[in-house]
């Protein structure tokens, strides 16, 4: 691995990070693409780096963090279940699912066609309000939903699921607006992100040297800009368009993947 792979890899982390299309899955594939061996610094790469695109989310709505606890102890709330079922399904998830495009390609797949669904479903639900970044307004969302949305956020560890479309269909099942459980799904990232990649750097911290570091820190900084530039395009979007096209994209791919795998 170079340090080209690592901005490529820090570019699709900040794009795909908060789009519902599943950023590990799109690492995953995208290392294959690049002939990046398989080795357990590079899944501990793609799980860095997420840092930075949280980092995004941080300084985009750092005055709301500051300013409303009600919002912060609901994140902290919704954070529980994932934190607990991190733990004990880590080390599984890491050594086989991470390892697999075929898991990822099936998983991007079946989620696609589960958002176009659930979209039709509730197409005449769709809420039209925007999402007031900085606000120090708390979210219209109680304790009950934000543990669902912790649930729901834990299908996630499973690659090509999507930490972002599993906690957003989830929160819209449960009855919370799309624009705020957006919001909700970019806040909740911080905690179960950060905790995910320090867990990870804890028990493979002596496989990392120099030339390491400078990699985790080229994807890291890579990955904060881009993530800043997604967050917004991706908040504008969603003002006046559904999931569909995020739904078509993850089946185009998963498909096109699957393909591959195959051919070969």
């Amino acid at each position: 691995m170079n340090i080209f792979h690592a901005i490529i890899l820090g570019i699709v982390e900040g794009i795909t990070e908060f789009l519902p299309i599943s950023s590990t899955g799109h690492m995953i594939l995208a290392s294959k693409l690049l002939g990046i061996p398989e080795t357990d610094f590079l899944k501990t790469f793609e799980i860095f780096i997420q840092l930075g695109a949280i980092l995004a989310v941080v300084v985009l709505y750092f005055r709301r963090l500051i300013t409303s606890r009600d919002t912060i102890k609901k994140v902290i709330v919704a954070f529980i279940p994932t934190a607990i079922l991190g733990l004990i399904f880590h080390d599984f998830v890491k050594k086989y699912l991470l390892a697999s495009p075929l898991v990822v390609s099936i998983s991007l797949i079946v989620g696609g066609i589960l958002i176009i669904w659930f979209e039709k479903q509730n197409s005449k639900r769709h809420s039209k309000l925007s999402i007031k970044n900085g606000s120090s307004n708390d979210l219209d969302i109680s304790y009950i939903q934000a543990i669902k949305i912790g649930f729901y956020q834990s299908i996630a560890m499973i690659p090509g699921v999507s930490r972002s479309a599993a906690t957003i269909i989830g929160g819209q099942i449960s009855g919370i607006s799309r624009m705020e459980i957006v919001e909700f799904s970019f806040l909740l990232a911080i905690p179960t992100m950060f905790a995910a990649s320090v867990l990870d750097l804890y028990k493979g911290v002596g496989e990392i040297g120099q030339n390491e570091i400078v990699l985790l820190s080229v994807g890291f900084v890579t990955a904060f800009i881009v993530a800043i530039i997604a967050i917004k395009s991706f908040i504008n979007f969603i003002q006046k368009h559904t999931f569909v096209s995020f739904a078509v994209y993850r089946i185009i791919i998963g498909v096109l993947f699957l393909g591959l795998l195959f051919w070969s």
